[in-house]
Parts: C-alpha cells; sequence; structure tokens
C-alpha cells in the first residue's frame, strides 16, 4: 500500500511540475504580445512619464490606433499587403503543386538529377539572390509594380519537396487504376491527389500567407512608390517621418493592427497546421 502512495505521490509531483513549467513557459511566449497590447494603449504622455516601465495602466487609450492610420496611409497599405499576399500564395500553390505531381508521379529523363539540383537550391541564402531578382525585375520594367513584388515569391524548393513528400505516399496503384480508366494526369491530381494531401496543402498556404504578410526586404528593395507600399514600408515610414521615433505607442499600434490578421488565421486553422506537419513528417 505504502509503494502505491508513494507512486500516487510521484506521479502527482510529475504533474504539477509539468504543468508548472509549461505556464512558465506560455507566460515567457505570450509576454511579448502582451507588452505590445499593452504599450498600444498607452497614451504619449504617461508612457514617456514612465521610469520604471509599468506592467498595466488605469488610462487606456485608442488615440494611438487613430494616429496610426492618419499619420501614414496604414488602411492602403494593408489592402495592398492583402493583394500581394493571396495572389502570391494563388500563383505559388499553383506552380508548387504541378511540380510536386511531376516529381512523384511523371517519369520522364533526369528526374532525380533535376530534383536533386532543386534540393541543392536550398542551400543557398535567399539574400544572395536578392540582387540578381532586384537586376532582372528592373530590366524588364517592374519596379513599382505587383507583378515585380510577387514574380520572384511565387515558387519555394522546400513547399515543392514538402507535398512531393506527400504526393509519394499515396500508393501507385491508385495511379494505375485510374489511367486504365482513361484518367489524364490533371484529373487525377485534381480529384485524388489534392484531396488526400488537403492538410498538408492548407499548412503550406498558411504558412506562405505568414511569409507573404511578413515580408520586409525585398517590398522595401522594389518599391520606392507609396501606392505599392505594403505594412512593413508603412511602419519604416512612421518611423522615417520621424513620429514613430519617440511615439512608440503609436507604432505599437500599427504593429497590433498588423499582427490581429496572422494571429486569428493560425487560430482557426491551428488544427489543420499540426495535421499537415505531422502527415509530412510521416513515411508509409
Amino acid at each position: 500500500m505504502s509503494k502505491i502512495t508513494e507512486y500516487r505521490r510521484a506521479r502527482r509531483f510529475s504533474t504539477i511540475a509539468i504543468y508548472t513549467l509549461l505556464v512558465l513557459w506560455g507566460l515567457i511566449v505570450l509576454f511579448p504580445f502582451y507588452w505590445m497590447v499593452l504599450t498600444s494603449v498607452k497614451s504619449y504622455g504617461s508612457y514617456n512619464a514612465e521610469q520604471i516601465p509599468s506592467f498595466f495602466t488605469f488610462s487606456p487609450t485608442l488615440q494611438n490606433y487613430v494616429d496610426a492610420f492618419t499619420t501614414v496611409s496604414l488602411g492602403r497599405y494593408l489592402l495592398n499587403t492583402l493583394i500581394f499576399t493571396l495572389m502570391t500564395t494563388a500563383v505559388m500553390l499553383v506552380v508548387i503543386t504541378l511540380a510536386a505531381f511531376a516529381f512523384a508521379r511523371l517519369d520522364f529523363k533526369g528526374k532525380n538529377l533535376v530534383f536533386t539540383l532543386f534540393l541543392s537550391l536550398m542551400m543557398i541564402p535567399n539574400e544572395l539572390v536578392i540582387i540578381t531578382n532586384f537586376t532582372t525585375v528592373t530590366n524588364l520594367g517592374m519596379r513599382n509594380t505587383f507583378l515585380g513584388l510577387i514574380l520572384p515569391s511565387v515558387t519555394s524548393v522546400f513547399y515543392i519537396y514538402l507535398l512531393r513528400e506527400n504526393f509519394a505516399q499515396i500508393p501507385d496503384e491508385l495511379y494505375y487504376a485510374a489511367r486504365v480508366d482513361g484518367t489524364s494526369d490533371l484529373r487525377y491530381l485534381r480529384r485524388v491527389m489534392i484531396p488526400i494531401c488537403r492538410p498538408t496543402l492548407i499548412t503550406i498556404t498558411i504558412l506562405k500567407i505568414i511569409e507573404c504578410w511578413n515580408s520586409y526586404v525585398w517590398p522595401r528593395l522594389i518599391t520606392d512608390d507609396p501606392n505599392y507600399y505594403l505594412v512593413s514600408n508603412g511602419i519604416q515610414e512612421i518611423r522615417e517621418n520621424g513620429f514613430g521615433r519617440e511615439n512608440i505607442p503609436a507604432m505599437m499600434a500599427a504593429v497590433v493592427v498588423i499582427s490581429v490578421p496572422l494571429i486569428v488565421l493560425f487560430l482557426l486553422f491551428r488544427r489543420k497546421v499540426m495535421e499537415g506537419v505531422a502527415r509530412g513528417g510521416t513515411k508509409g
């Protein structure tokens, strides 16, 4: 009886320790978001009057959000970012789906060599190709256009690899049976492979949306026309106007506005994301 009691105590202690660590880790992860929201509702005067940072405020204000939209055209930048994100993600899904299908199911000469070369591109940092992309887009006269913003981001070797691995897990017998029935490759892809791999496609879509929404280097490099600025340009414009260098609460308000859509997107599709990641790491 004493051994059972000791086991229960040890198990209870282990459970308490695990949940305590999880709570502490959760607080560490969520604290930057809390500080961002808290700063965004502090008035300019109260924020600058704090000699020691305060972890709460008794007089919250929404004036910082008004300032964030009136100081720069944040609403237009949000619309530009939405257009850029949706168009880039849609085109990329078409490109990587067709490429992954070709590498997973079609037989052509040099397929393994081409796929190996594709994977080797993952070893090259994106920063090394920015100048090449900038020169190409500039020579084509696509600076300050949505096309110039979108084209360099319409493919991803990693996403092709991830989707190709998912497609390869589908039994070959389904493909051969479909071919015997006279089903074309594109119809088989649309009716069989895409529905089976939907969780992975949803995961890729969400990751790409987050990537596009947070783009900074390329939009800053390829656009100098405010009509094509994205939200990343908007935050920088606030700083360059001299407003953001001192009025940190207004900058935090703009960051909150930009961050909320991504947080909501992840919360809505978090289960699909986990399912897609788990499926991508499963063999057989």
